[in-house]
């Protein structure tokens, strides 16, 4: 199966956030609980952990752009072999 990785809001007026870096690329194995990447908003830079484990297959949205709050910005499969 493949999850989406959504932005979330991390703050209550938090309409958007700036990628920084990635922690893992495409294909590597994620856990849940383990830190996949790291945004900036206005206020504040905060590493953001995976809610999924399996293998990130698609990173959408690279280092130095921005998202919008609910915006998918990676896919992680549960096996590697779903992420083509």
């Amino acid at each position: 199966m493949i999850h989406s990785v959504v932005l979330p809001q991390l703050t209550e007026t938090m309409e958007e956030a700036t990628i920084v870096r990635w922690f893992k690329t495409p294909g590597d194995r994620v856990d849940k609980q383990e830190r996949l990447y790291e945004v900036e908003t206005d206020k504040m830079t905060m590493e953001v952990e995976s809610v999924d484990a399996g293998f990130l297959c698609e990173i959408k949205i690279p280092a130095g752009s921005p998202a919008a709050v609910g915006d998918e910005i990676a896919t992680i499969a549960d096996d590697q072999s779903e992420c083509g």
